[in-house]
Protein backbone atom coordinates (compact mmCIF):
# COMPACT_ATOMS: atom_id res chain seq x y z
CA UNK A 1 0.00 0.00 0.00
CA UNK A 2 1.08 3.59 -0.74
CA UNK A 3 2.38 5.84 1.73
CA UNK A 4 0.57 9.52 2.04
CA UNK A 5 4.28 10.60 1.48
CA UNK A 6 4.52 8.53 -1.36
CA UNK A 7 0.82 10.37 -2.77
CA UNK A 8 2.22 13.75 -1.78
CA UNK A 9 4.71 13.61 -3.93
CA UNK A 10 3.02 12.12 -6.79
CA UNK A 11 0.38 15.13 -6.48
CA UNK A 12 3.35 17.67 -6.17
CA UNK A 13 4.81 16.69 -9.49
CA UNK A 14 1.16 16.10 -11.21
CA UNK A 15 0.31 19.72 -10.53
CA UNK A 16 3.57 21.35 -11.31
CA UNK A 17 3.55 19.53 -14.54
CA UNK A 18 0.09 21.49 -15.40
CA UNK A 19 1.55 24.24 -13.76
CA UNK A 20 3.59 24.70 -16.96
CA UNK A 21 6.19 27.04 -15.02
CA UNK A 22 8.72 26.57 -12.29
CA UNK A 23 10.23 29.76 -11.11
CA UNK A 24 8.99 31.80 -13.21
CA UNK A 25 10.33 29.55 -16.29
CA UNK A 26 7.88 27.93 -19.09
CA UNK A 27 8.82 24.25 -19.18
CA UNK A 28 9.10 22.89 -22.14
CA UNK A 29 6.11 20.86 -23.36
CA UNK A 30 8.50 17.63 -24.08
CA UNK A 31 9.53 17.66 -20.45
CA UNK A 32 5.96 15.80 -20.19
CA UNK A 33 7.34 13.20 -21.60
CA UNK A 34 9.74 12.44 -18.69
CA UNK A 35 8.68 11.74 -15.21
CA UNK A 36 11.14 11.53 -12.52
CA UNK A 37 10.22 9.02 -9.34
CA UNK A 38 8.61 10.66 -6.95
CA UNK A 39 10.03 9.03 -4.37
CA UNK A 40 13.17 7.12 -3.77
CA UNK A 41 14.60 3.87 -1.72
CA UNK A 42 18.57 3.99 -0.75
CA UNK A 43 20.72 1.21 0.19
CA UNK A 44 22.89 0.04 3.01
CA UNK A 45 26.20 1.61 2.15
CA UNK A 46 27.62 -0.36 -1.02
CA UNK A 47 31.41 1.62 -0.42
CA UNK A 48 32.80 2.82 2.26
CA UNK A 49 36.47 3.99 3.71
CA UNK A 50 38.79 1.06 3.35
CA UNK A 51 40.54 -0.26 7.22
CA UNK A 52 44.16 -0.34 5.90
CA UNK A 53 47.47 1.29 6.84
CA UNK A 54 48.86 2.40 4.51
CA UNK A 55 47.17 5.95 3.22
CA UNK A 56 43.82 5.19 4.80
CA UNK A 57 40.56 6.68 3.50
CA UNK A 58 38.58 9.04 5.51
CA UNK A 59 35.53 9.42 2.58
CA UNK A 60 34.42 7.43 -0.76
CA UNK A 61 33.26 10.33 -3.00
CA UNK A 62 32.05 11.28 -6.23
CA UNK A 63 31.14 7.93 -8.09
CA UNK A 64 31.44 7.35 -11.65
CA UNK A 65 30.25 4.20 -13.00
CA UNK A 66 29.86 1.84 -15.80
CA UNK A 67 28.90 -2.17 -16.35
CA UNK A 68 31.73 -3.71 -18.60
CA UNK A 69 32.28 -7.29 -19.30
CA UNK A 70 30.02 -8.46 -16.89
CA UNK A 71 31.45 -6.35 -14.08
CA UNK A 72 30.63 -3.07 -12.57
CA UNK A 73 33.77 -0.93 -12.50
CA UNK A 74 33.75 1.84 -10.23
CA UNK A 75 36.10 5.17 -10.12
CA UNK A 76 35.52 7.70 -7.29
CA UNK A 77 37.57 10.36 -4.93
CA UNK A 78 39.11 9.39 -1.70
CA UNK A 79 40.69 11.73 0.72
CA UNK A 80 43.91 10.64 2.19
CA UNK A 81 46.72 11.86 4.22
CA UNK A 82 48.04 14.89 2.85
CA UNK A 83 46.13 14.21 -0.76
CA UNK A 84 43.02 13.94 -2.55
CA UNK A 85 43.22 11.01 -5.55
CA UNK A 86 41.21 8.55 -7.58
CA UNK A 87 40.41 5.27 -6.33
CA UNK A 88 38.78 1.88 -8.83
CA UNK A 89 37.46 -0.92 -7.75
CA UNK A 90 35.40 -3.75 -9.35
CA UNK A 91 33.08 -6.56 -8.57
CA UNK A 92 30.66 -8.62 -10.03
CA UNK A 93 27.53 -7.91 -7.80
CA UNK A 94 26.80 -5.20 -5.55
CA UNK A 95 26.63 -7.09 -2.39
CA UNK A 96 30.70 -7.63 -3.10
CA UNK A 97 31.37 -4.04 -3.94
CA UNK A 98 32.89 -2.81 -0.37
CA UNK A 99 35.25 -6.24 0.23
CA UNK A 100 36.38 -5.31 -3.66
CA UNK A 101 40.09 -4.91 -4.36
CA UNK A 102 40.34 -1.31 -4.00
CA UNK A 103 43.63 0.54 -6.20
CA UNK A 104 45.15 3.89 -6.23
CA UNK A 105 45.32 5.50 -9.81
CA UNK A 106 48.85 6.11 -10.39
CA UNK A 107 48.03 8.88 -13.18
CA UNK A 108 49.12 12.35 -11.71
CA UNK A 109 51.87 13.00 -9.18
CA UNK A 110 50.10 15.89 -7.95
CA UNK A 111 48.33 16.42 -4.47
CA UNK A 112 44.78 17.29 -5.50
CA UNK A 113 43.14 15.31 -8.39
CA UNK A 114 39.75 13.77 -8.05
CA UNK A 115 35.96 14.31 -9.58
CA UNK A 116 36.44 11.60 -11.87
CA UNK A 117 34.10 10.42 -14.85
CA UNK A 118 34.49 7.36 -17.19
CA UNK A 119 33.26 6.59 -20.53
CA UNK A 120 34.03 4.59 -23.77
CA UNK A 121 35.44 7.05 -26.55
CA UNK A 122 34.08 4.81 -29.60
CA UNK A 123 36.02 7.19 -32.35
CA UNK A 124 39.26 6.52 -30.69
CA UNK A 125 38.17 3.08 -29.60
CA UNK A 126 39.24 3.57 -25.93
CA UNK A 127 37.90 4.20 -22.44
CA UNK A 128 39.00 8.28 -20.86
CA UNK A 129 38.73 9.37 -17.41
CA UNK A 130 38.29 13.10 -17.40
CA UNK A 131 39.05 14.87 -14.07
CA UNK A 132 39.70 17.70 -11.93
CA UNK A 133 43.99 18.45 -11.42
CA UNK A 134 45.37 20.58 -9.66
CA UNK A 135 49.21 21.79 -10.75
CA UNK A 136 51.82 24.06 -9.68
CA UNK A 137 51.45 27.52 -10.82
CA UNK A 138 48.19 26.71 -12.82
CA UNK A 139 45.90 29.89 -11.70
CA UNK A 140 43.35 27.34 -12.73
CA UNK A 141 42.86 23.81 -12.22
CA UNK A 142 43.66 21.73 -15.29
CA UNK A 143 40.56 19.80 -17.11
CA UNK A 144 42.52 16.74 -17.07
CA UNK A 145 42.33 13.06 -19.01
CA UNK A 146 43.65 9.76 -18.93
CA UNK A 147 42.89 6.70 -21.51
CA UNK A 148 43.30 3.02 -22.04
CA UNK A 149 41.92 0.51 -23.59
CA UNK A 150 41.95 -1.91 -20.74
CA UNK A 151 38.93 -0.56 -17.96
CA UNK A 152 39.78 -3.97 -15.80
CA UNK A 153 43.87 -2.82 -15.46
CA UNK A 154 43.84 -0.01 -13.45
CA UNK A 155 47.26 0.68 -13.74
CA UNK A 156 47.06 1.01 -17.69
CA UNK A 157 45.94 4.75 -17.55
CA UNK A 158 47.89 6.86 -19.29
CA UNK A 159 49.36 9.96 -16.77
CA UNK A 160 47.41 12.93 -16.85
CA UNK A 161 47.33 15.20 -19.79
CA UNK A 162 45.32 18.59 -20.03
CA UNK A 163 42.43 19.03 -21.65
CA UNK A 164 42.49 22.51 -21.01
CA UNK A 165 45.38 24.21 -18.19
CA UNK A 166 44.43 27.36 -17.35
CA UNK A 167 46.65 29.13 -19.48
CA UNK A 168 46.89 32.24 -21.31
CA UNK A 169 45.18 29.77 -24.58
CA UNK A 170 41.82 29.09 -21.50
CA UNK A 171 39.15 30.14 -22.64
CA UNK A 172 37.27 29.46 -19.65
CA UNK A 173 35.91 32.43 -17.92
CA UNK A 174 36.13 30.82 -14.77
CA UNK A 175 38.51 27.63 -13.37
CA UNK A 176 35.09 25.70 -12.18
CA UNK A 177 35.15 21.66 -11.27
CA UNK A 178 33.09 18.77 -11.49
CA UNK A 179 34.42 18.92 -15.33
CA UNK A 180 31.45 16.94 -17.05
CA UNK A 181 32.36 15.58 -20.94
CA UNK A 182 28.79 14.26 -23.20
CA UNK A 183 28.57 14.10 -26.71
CA UNK A 184 26.28 14.32 -29.66
CA UNK A 185 27.01 13.34 -33.27
CA UNK A 186 29.25 16.18 -34.18
CA UNK A 187 30.26 18.13 -30.89
CA UNK A 188 32.31 16.82 -27.34
CA UNK A 189 30.37 19.35 -24.81
CA UNK A 190 31.94 20.06 -21.34
CA UNK A 191 30.10 21.26 -18.85
CA UNK A 192 31.42 23.21 -15.53
CA UNK A 193 29.63 24.61 -12.67
CA UNK A 194 31.22 27.23 -10.64
CA UNK A 195 29.66 27.17 -7.03
CA UNK A 196 28.30 30.22 -8.03
CA UNK A 197 24.99 29.31 -9.36
CA UNK A 198 26.63 29.34 -12.94
CA UNK A 199 26.85 26.65 -15.42
CA UNK A 200 29.02 26.78 -17.79
CA UNK A 201 28.78 24.97 -21.70
CA UNK A 202 32.16 24.69 -23.86
CA UNK A 203 32.50 22.74 -27.19
CA UNK A 204 34.95 20.85 -30.04
CA UNK A 205 34.50 18.93 -32.81
CA UNK A 206 34.05 15.48 -32.44
CA UNK A 207 37.25 14.93 -34.52
CA UNK A 208 39.13 17.16 -32.37
CA UNK A 209 38.22 15.97 -29.05
CA UNK A 210 39.64 15.82 -26.68
CA UNK A 211 41.23 18.74 -27.54
CA UNK A 212 40.13 22.16 -29.36
CA UNK A 213 37.72 23.94 -26.71
CA UNK A 214 37.94 27.51 -27.70
CA UNK A 215 34.19 28.81 -26.89
CA UNK A 216 32.83 29.27 -23.73
CA UNK A 217 29.42 30.25 -22.47
CA UNK A 218 27.19 30.48 -19.76
CA UNK A 219 24.36 27.58 -20.30
CA UNK A 220 21.98 27.94 -17.29
CA UNK A 221 21.96 29.98 -14.13
CA UNK A 222 19.78 29.28 -10.70
CA UNK A 223 20.48 28.45 -7.72
CA UNK A 224 22.60 25.43 -7.78
CA UNK A 225 26.12 24.68 -6.10
CA UNK A 226 28.25 22.19 -7.89
CA UNK A 227 28.44 18.46 -9.86
CA UNK A 228 26.30 18.86 -12.74
CA UNK A 229 26.08 15.79 -14.25
CA UNK A 230 24.52 15.40 -18.01
CA UNK A 231 22.69 12.43 -19.64
CA UNK A 232 20.59 11.60 -22.95
CA UNK A 233 17.28 10.30 -22.17
CA UNK A 234 16.83 6.85 -24.43
CA UNK A 235 13.84 7.48 -26.30
CA UNK A 236 13.09 10.73 -26.03
CA UNK A 237 15.68 12.65 -28.03
CA UNK A 238 15.81 14.99 -24.65
CA UNK A 239 18.67 15.65 -22.78
CA UNK A 240 18.55 15.49 -18.26
CA UNK A 241 21.14 17.66 -16.10
CA UNK A 242 21.03 16.69 -12.80
CA UNK A 243 23.06 19.61 -10.50
CA UNK A 244 23.76 19.22 -6.75
CA UNK A 245 22.68 22.18 -3.72
CA UNK A 246 24.71 23.60 -1.29
CA UNK A 247 23.63 22.88 2.40
CA UNK A 248 22.14 19.87 3.48
CA UNK A 249 22.98 18.31 0.03
CA UNK A 250 20.50 17.47 -2.79
CA UNK A 251 20.23 17.12 -6.38
CA UNK A 252 18.18 19.15 -9.06
CA UNK A 253 16.84 18.46 -12.62
CA UNK A 254 16.75 20.50 -15.74
CA UNK A 255 15.73 19.21 -19.27
CA UNK A 256 16.50 20.26 -23.11
CA UNK A 257 16.31 19.47 -26.63
CA UNK A 258 19.51 19.84 -27.27
CA UNK A 259 22.68 19.93 -25.38
CA UNK A 260 23.62 23.74 -26.91
CA UNK A 261 19.95 24.29 -26.15
CA UNK A 262 18.41 26.04 -23.47
CA UNK A 263 17.85 24.19 -20.28
CA UNK A 264 14.26 23.82 -18.09
CA UNK A 265 13.43 23.73 -14.81
CA UNK A 266 12.29 20.30 -14.16
CA UNK A 267 12.66 19.40 -10.34
CA UNK A 268 14.17 22.59 -8.83
CA UNK A 269 13.34 23.05 -5.01
CA UNK A 270 13.49 20.65 -1.43
CA UNK A 271 10.29 19.77 -1.86
CA UNK A 272 10.48 18.82 -5.74
CA UNK A 273 13.67 17.69 -5.72
CA UNK A 274 15.41 15.09 -8.24
CA UNK A 275 16.56 13.77 -4.87
CA UNK A 276 16.38 14.94 -1.40
CA UNK A 277 15.70 14.01 1.89
CA UNK A 278 11.89 15.20 1.29
CA UNK A 279 11.63 12.19 -0.82
CA UNK A 280 14.47 9.33 0.20
CA UNK A 281 13.53 6.77 2.06
CA UNK A 282 15.83 3.63 3.21
CA UNK A 283 14.67 0.40 2.07
CA UNK A 284 13.73 -2.26 3.98
CA UNK A 285 15.57 -3.61 6.48
CA UNK A 286 18.42 -0.61 5.76
CA UNK A 287 18.92 1.28 9.13
CA UNK A 288 18.73 5.46 8.17
CA UNK A 289 22.35 6.33 7.57
CA UNK A 290 21.97 9.44 5.36
CA UNK A 291 20.25 12.59 4.50
CA UNK A 292 22.23 14.10 1.89
CA UNK A 293 22.42 12.96 -1.37
CA UNK A 294 25.60 14.83 -3.00
CA UNK A 295 27.69 13.96 -5.86
CA UNK A 296 26.42 10.86 -7.77
CA UNK A 297 25.73 9.34 -11.19
CA UNK A 298 22.85 7.86 -13.05
CA UNK A 299 23.56 4.52 -13.82
CA UNK A 300 24.04 4.53 -17.64
CA UNK A 301 22.30 2.14 -20.43
CA UNK A 302 25.40 2.40 -22.74
CA UNK A 303 29.46 3.50 -22.21
CA UNK A 304 30.00 5.42 -24.72
CA UNK A 305 30.21 9.47 -25.12
CA UNK A 306 26.78 10.17 -25.58
CA UNK A 307 26.12 9.13 -22.09
CA UNK A 308 22.29 7.29 -22.71
CA UNK A 309 20.59 6.52 -19.68
CA UNK A 310 16.79 4.61 -19.39
CA UNK A 311 13.85 7.07 -18.36
CA UNK A 312 12.12 3.33 -17.58
CA UNK A 313 15.06 2.35 -15.49
CA UNK A 314 16.76 5.40 -13.14
CA UNK A 315 19.00 4.23 -10.70
CA UNK A 316 21.50 6.78 -8.70
CA UNK A 317 24.48 5.95 -7.22
CA UNK A 318 25.61 8.80 -4.66
CA UNK A 319 27.64 9.89 -1.38
CA UNK A 320 25.86 10.26 1.11
CA UNK A 321 25.95 10.88 5.28
CA UNK A 322 23.59 12.42 7.73
CA UNK A 323 23.32 15.89 8.46
CA UNK A 324 23.84 15.70 11.93
CA UNK A 325 27.15 13.65 11.41
CA UNK A 326 28.51 16.68 9.64
CA UNK A 327 28.78 18.92 13.38
CA UNK A 328 32.21 20.13 14.40
CA UNK A 329 34.08 18.78 11.24
CA UNK A 330 35.12 20.82 8.20
CA UNK A 331 34.39 19.43 4.54
CA UNK A 332 37.47 17.49 4.20
CA UNK A 333 36.58 15.83 7.26
CA UNK A 334 32.95 14.41 6.39
CA UNK A 335 32.76 10.54 6.33
CA UNK A 336 31.43 10.19 2.78
CA UNK A 337 30.39 6.88 1.81
CA UNK A 338 28.52 5.62 -1.46
CA UNK A 339 25.03 4.40 -1.73
CA UNK A 340 22.48 3.20 -4.52
CA UNK A 341 19.17 5.08 -5.35
CA UNK A 342 16.21 3.61 -6.97
CA UNK A 343 13.00 4.49 -7.39
CA UNK A 344 10.08 3.45 -4.81
CA UNK A 345 7.82 2.93 -7.40
CA UNK A 346 9.85 -0.20 -9.04
CA UNK A 347 10.59 -1.72 -5.86
CA UNK A 348 7.00 -1.75 -4.73
CA UNK A 349 5.38 -3.11 -8.28
CA UNK A 350 8.03 -6.33 -8.31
Amino acid sequence: MRSLRWWSACLVIMLTQLAGTVAGQTRDEAAAEFTLPAQWEYSAPLIAPEVRDVEPSRAQKDPTIVFHDGRWHVFMTVKLPGRTAIEYCSFANWEEANASKRTLLPVSESKYFGAPQVFYFEPHECWYLVYQAGMPNANKMWVAYSTTKEISNPQSWTPAQPMLDGGADDPRKVGGLDYWIICDDERAYLFITSLDGRLWRLWTRLEDFPHGFSHCELALRGEFFEASHTYRLKGLDKYLTVIEEKGQRYFKAYIADRLDGTWQPLAVTRDHPFASNRNITPAPDVPPWTDNISHGELIRASNNQQLLVDPENLRFVFQGLLEKDKAGRNYGELRWRIGLLTPATSVSEK
